[in-house]
This record gives structure tokens, C-alpha cells and sequence, in this order.
């Protein structure tokens, strides 16, 4: 299973971006997928994820509000609409897949096996 991250970018404060992934070698439909970012100097930090299904999203404290996950099965992709941004956005950004991970355990990052290269996003005036 590969992913692919795009869409990253530099944006001003309070602007938009939304970054994209596209995932191959199998169906993602089976999977959760999984947004997580790591800033310079810090760790890699959950994000957003959704359910297999697209049923249940769940977002961190910091973006819950701004950011809005989204996902395609048939065209197996995954993006993350993000408005809003605040320079504390910066960072890389990873889409990440976890086959059969619990609701409960899908903010954890050690769920997901399969990993994008990462995507960067920069918010500054």
C-alpha cells in the first residue's frame, strides 16, 4: 500500500488549503485513514481521522472547528479541508491507512501501518 500526499502550499493566516491523498495497492475502503502533522522540533501529532465507512470523523482539540476530513472510496483518496489557518498550523502533513483499528483506538498514531511521504503546509504573512 502506497500513499501520496499533496496539496500543500504556503497560505496566509485565516486563508485555505486542502491536501490530498491518493492511496494504491489495495482498496482504502477497508481501512481508516488518518491525518497527522509534526512541526520542527516536535513530535508527530494526531490530526483527523475518519472511519472506513465515512461514517465517524474525529478531529483534534486544535483544528476541530477549521479542518474537515473527507473521503473517496471509489477513487480511493482521502483530504483534509483546512480554513481558517493559523500560523501554529505549519507543519508537515501525513496521511496515514490502519486496517482494522478499533473507533477508540483510531486517534492513535501507532495504529496506522501504512504511511505518505508528508505534504508541507506553511502559514505566514
Amino acid at each position: 500500500v502506497q500513499l501520496q500526499a499533496s496539496g500543500g502550499g504556503l497560505v496566509q493566516p485565516g486563508g485555505s488549503l486542502r491536501v490530498s491523498c491518493v492511496v494504491s495497492g489495495d482498496a482504502i475502503s477497508g481501512y481508516a485513514m488518518g491525518w497527522f502533522r509534526q512541526a520542527p522540533g516536535k513530535e508527530r501529532e494526531f490530526v483527523s481521522a475518519i472511519s472506513p465507512d465515512g461514517s465517524y470523523t474525529i478531529y483534534s482539540l486544535s483544528v476541530k472547528g477549521r479542518f474537515t476530513i473527507s473521503r473517496d472510496n471509489a477513487q480511493n483518496t482521502v483530504s483534509l479541508q483546512m480554513n481558517s489557518l493559523k500560523p501554529e498550523d505549519t507543519a508537515v502533513y501525513y496521511c496515514a491507512a490502519a486496517y482494522g483499528v478499533i473507533l477508540s483506538q483510531i486517534r492513535i498514531l501507532q495504529e496506522y501501518e501504512y504511511w505518505g511521504q508528508g505534504t508541507q503546509v506553511t502559514v505566514s504573512s
